[in-house]
């Protein structure tokens, strides 16, 4: 059995360490990747502010930049899949790097061009890179290491994607956002405008750049370390002819619904934070983006936390737990007025921390010969972050209050509750 749960939380019993030593290289490099792709999810808000003043769009149109980055998801985790089981994760690992790095530098010629568009199709091809990492990252942290672990091993390797959720809104303050309103922009004349967004576009370029230049460095690093292609005790058992037969596990499928609207919550609120804090509290982008940080760090602290609790706390009652948490926070979000509002989504963060890779680690139990299409199939319900946040935005236009587009990550936090209750139970 690949995951324990019944010990992989509840209970350290038989595990003196996360970690094995001999595979703490390589636990270092795949916790690097969740540091990177870190980067890109929680640049995101600040794209979307700053391409939906730049370009003058709704917010249906700007969550477009999370449809570009969610749909590779689902499009391109079975091809990620196959290329893992007939090559290993190292070969799943650098194919993710190169269309990752492909995409980052793409952004140069899309500032260039400055059209809408030509930054949708490089976040594409970046989130495509990142499906790869993803496939092959989150599963592969489970095994190196202790069973009984499995579990606090994923969300110690996630919480370094919380620490870029508390970077990425301070790069983007400092190098990509601007003081302009989306008024002040609108009331230029066609000239000053037109050399305005120029600006804006090519702000983007020396993040990007600097961001694409150490993501080589990094492949070259991988390239030149073995990667032991570790094995579950089942792995040598008879895998299903196909990755949906995978679907036959009970916990599985509640696990990718669950995966579906955890990403889309989270994209919800992370994507519009900005949008919602200058709509509900009346500041700044460049203020939002102060308070986006924080709701980074204590998203990070979170990942933490819930790793230490899980010592004590069996992982799906815990995850039930932040689910009520964030039943109510998005509750105060809804009905609250001014600075509560920021409050509410800054603990919302805190609470989502466990999430992605509780609801993973519990879908992959017991999967044996069927983890690596499990991991897939679990992958693929990251489409979730591109078709809610449109609903969001959409809801937000019809209505013109955003705060009640907040009934999406609402119905989401619902559906994560009630997996940790009773959903990741295996048949």
């Amino acid at each position: 059995m690949l995951l324990n749960n019944e010990n992989a939380s509840g209970s350290t019993t038989g595990a003196s360490h996360l970690v094995e030593k001999k595979y703490l290289v390589p636990f270092i490099l795949i916790t690097s990747l969740f540091f990177l792709w870190g980067l890109i999810h929680n640049i995101n808000p600040i794209l979307i502010a700053h391409l939906r003043k730049t370009f003058q769009l709704t917010n249906l149109q700007s969550a477009l930049v999370d449809s570009a980055v969610y749909i590779a998801y689902f499009l391109m985790a079975i091809p990620a899949g196959m290329v893992m089981k007939k090559a290993g994760y190292k070969t799943g690992v650098l194919a993710g790097l190169f269309a990752f790095a492909v995409g980052v530098f793409l952004f140069i010629p899309a500032a260039n061009t400055h059209l809408y568009i030509f930054f949708l199709a490089a976040l594409f091809i970046i989130a495509s890179g990142l499906t790869f990492l993803e496939t092959a990252a989150n599963p592969y942290a489970t095994i190196l290491g202790p069973v009984e672990t499995a579990t606090q091993r994923l969300n110690l390797a996630q919480s370094f994607n919380g620490l870029a959720a508390f970077i990425a809104p301070l790069l983007g303050k400092f190098f990509i956002l601007s003081d302009k309103s989306k008024e002040d922009i609108a009331a230029m004349s066609d000239n000053v405008r037109q050399a305005f967004v120029e600006s804006e576009a090519a702000a983007v370029k020396t993040p990007f750049l600097i961001l694409g230049g150490i993501l080589v460095v990094i492949g070259i690093i991988f390239t030149l370390v073995k990667l032991p292609e570790v094995k579950s005790e089942n792995d040598d058992a008879a895998p299903q002819k196909n990755f949906f037969a995978a679907l036959k596990h009970r916990h599985l499928r509640m696990a990718v619904i669950t995966q579906f609207f955890y990403v889309g919550a989270q994209v919800c609120v992370g994507s519009f934070f900005i949008v919602f804090a200058s709509h509900t509290a009346s500041i700044s982008d460049k203020e939002a983006a102060t308070y986006l940080s924080v709701y980074g760090l204590l998203f990070m602290l979170g990942r933490f936390v819930g790793t230490w609790l899980m010592k004590y706390i069996k992982d799906h009652k815990l995850l039930a737990l932040y689910g009520l948490a964030n039943i109510a926070l998005v509750l105060v979000a809804i009905f609250g007025n001014g600075i509560v509002t920021i409050y509410a989504l800054i603990g919302i963060g805190f609470f989502m921390s466990i999430m992605f890779p509780t609801i993973f680690a519990l879908g992959l139990t017991g999967l044996g010969a069927d983890t690596k299409a499990g991991s897939s199939l679990i992958i693929m319900a990251i489409v979730g972050g591109a078709i809610l946040p449109p609903v969001l935005g959409y809801i937000s236009d019809v209505t013109g209050n955003i705060q009640w587009g907040y009934i999406v990550p609402l119905v989401c936090f619902i559906v994560i509750y009630l997996f940790g209750k009773s959903g990741y139970k295996p048949s």
